[in-house]
Formats: C-alpha cells, sequence, structure tokens
C-alpha cells in the first residue's frame, strides 16, 4: 500500500514539527518526570491550540470529528518529539466517552483543558489528570488512583493503580483498538527520531581517524532499522483507513506489531551506535531509548496482538 497524505495533512504534520521543535521536548519530559507538570500542561494548550486534542471529539462538541489518518499523523509528531503525558488515552477516552453517552468532558478535552487517563492496567499520569478511567469486563467506569507508583523504564512514564468507582456505560471496544493504533503511530514517531540522531552521530563520531558511519557494520545496522520503520509505517496508515470496517481490528494488531518491533530494535541499534552515552541521563537521546522500550508493551505487548492477528485470519 502506498498512503500519500494530502496537502493539509503535510502541512499539519509540519506545523507540529516546527511547534514541538521549539518546545525543547527534552527539558519537557524532564521536568514532567521529576513531578513538574507545568511545562507540559503549557505545551498540552499548545497542541490542543493545533488541533490534536479535537481528533476524536464530535464536532458537536467543539471537536474536529473522528479522524483516525490525521490522529495518526500527530501521534507520529508527538512520538518523534518524545511529548510526554497521557496522549494516547486522552484520545480514546474522547472516542470512549462518546459512544458511553457521557460528553460533559469532550468539549474541554478538544480545548486541551483536560487531561485524560485510561487504566490498561495501569493509569498513566493519574496523579496530575483531571478524569482517570479504567474498563472492566467490557464496562467503561470512572477511578480513582490508590497512590501506588508503578515503576517504569522511562521515567516519564508514571504508572498508578486505579479503583473504579462510577459506571459509565458499555466500553466500546473499536475505541480500545483505536489507542493501539495511536500508540503505534507514535512508535514510528519514537523509531524515526531514533534513526535520524543515529546517522547523525555516525557522521561525526570518529574512530581511527574515520567517521563510524563509513564502517559497514554500522551502515547495516541503521539500513535494517529504516526497513524495519519503512515496512511498519504502510501498516500503520492501513489500519487509520481502514477504520470503520471489520478489517480494522485485524489491521491494527499488524500494525501495532509491526510499529512496536520496528522501534524496538531501531532503539537496539541507536544504543549500539552510541555506545555508553546512548544510555546516560543527560544526553537527550537516551529519553527516545526508554520510551520506545517502554511503549513496546503499552495497549498489547507485539504476543498479544500475533495472537488477535492469527484468530482473525
Amino acid at each position: 500500500m502506498r498512503f500519500v497524505p494530502s496537502e493539509e495533512q503535510r502541512l499539519f504534520a509540519s506545523s507540529l514539527d516546527k511547534l514541538l521543535d521549539q518546545a525543547d521536548t527534552p527539558s519537557v519530559i524532564r521536568s514532567w518526570a521529576s513531578g513538574d507538570h507545568a511545562p507540559g500542561r503549557r505545551l498540552w494548550t499548545s497542541l490542543a491550540e493545533a488541533g490534536v486534542f479535537a481528533l476524536t471529539v464530535p464536532e458537536e462538541h467543539d471537536g474536529a470529528g473522528l479522524l483516525p489518518v490525521e490522529l495518526v499523523i500527530a501521534m507520529h509528531e508527538l512520538g518523534r518529539h518524545a511529548v510526554p503525558g497521557p496522549l494516547v488515552e486522552t484520545a480514546t477516552a474522547a472516542a470512549l466517552l462518546t459512544a458511553a453517552g457521557e460528553t460533559r468532558w469532550l468539549p474541554r478535552i478538544a480545548a486541551g483543558e483536560a487531561l485524560v487517563s485510561l487504566a490498561a492496567p495501569y493509569a498513566l499520569d493519574a496523579d496530575t489528570a483531571d478524569l482517570v478511567l479504567t474498563v472492566q469486563d467490557g464496562v467503561l467506569h470512572e477511578a480513582e488512583p490508590t497512590g501506588m507508583l508503578r515503576p517504569s523504564i522511562d521515567p516519564a512514564r508514571r504508572l498508578f493503580e486505579v479503583t473504579p468507582t462510577r459506571e459509565l456505560g458499555d466500553a466500546d471496544g473499536t475505541a480500545l483498538d483505536l489507542a493501539a493504533l495511536a500508540c503505534a503511530a507514535q512508535h514510528l514517531g519514537v523509531g524515526r527520531r531514533l534513526l535520524e540522531v543515529s546517522v547523525d552521530y555516525a557522521r561525526t563520531r570518529h574512530q581511527y581517524g574515520h567517521p563510524i558511519g563509513e564502517y559497514q557494520a554500522v551502515k547495516h545496522h541503521l539500513a535494517d532499522a529504516l526497513i524495519d520503520l519503512e515496512f511498519a509505517r504502510p501498516l500503520v496508515h492501513a489500519a487509520a483507513l481502514a477504520h470503520g470496517t471489520a478489517d480494522f481490528p485485524r489491521d491494527t494488531a499488524a500494525a501495532k506489531i509491526a510499529a512496536a518491533e520496528a522501534a524496538y530494535r531501531t532503539a537496539k541499534t541507536a544504543l549500539q551506535v552510541h555506545g555508553a552515552i546512548g544510555y546516560t541521563d543527560e544526553y537527550a537521546p537516551s529519553l527516545w531509548i526508554r520510551k520506545a522500550r517502554a511503549l513496546h508493551t503499552a495497549w498489547g505487548s507485539p504476543a498479544t496482538h500475533r495472537t488477535r492477528l492469527m484468530a482473525a485470519l
């Protein structure tokens, strides 16, 4: 499949890239990880003004309608800049709340005034979220964090156990598949940024009088990472285009498998290319490397989605 974005979609991606380039996301990530959410909330407001959080909110509630392709484009850029916070969860929550008939939160989500966490099984950033949701036995509930913070390899992914408090209605399974698709798009963005910084590093890092990028072993690893990402990309776009059809769950499972594994392998390559500096806290690429690993099992591990894919064939 060859997906060609429209001019409007390309401009949307470009505007997000420029906005995030100016936001100094590594400092935002580090502040978020330390518990200082103010820079992240300011960035969240800017993203809302760019239209990111309106992409899963119906037009009658101040949104843009459910636009899966634009959501994938946005999540790719958010992953490429490693923006912290419950991005996938807030977008998914809007779809879940719409299906459950709970619409009072929707205008606030579209405006960037509400961060929503959704436990799967742990709630991301539940300590700063304005609303926490969970799905149990196919039913959507409001929930409260228990106060127990779970460790994560990504310090900006603050995970909490939650307790359901109020039943809201049946959970829409399509919305949960949308979460997996949005996460897959994040994988692609994370992987793309790691490949970019690894190529740049290989051009400037010298050993034995030559850039390490001149050595075939390094070239082959970087080429393999590019191939992995390029093969995963059309699967993610195909799943977005399949939204609303019977093929959507199957195509989303395939996209999540390919994107998660491509990003994870690219992160391993980035670590090998950078050497020890690649996992130091002071070096920005370490934030992307950790995020790639943490997202690998978010919204379903590759093994989970392989089971779903095989069942659908």
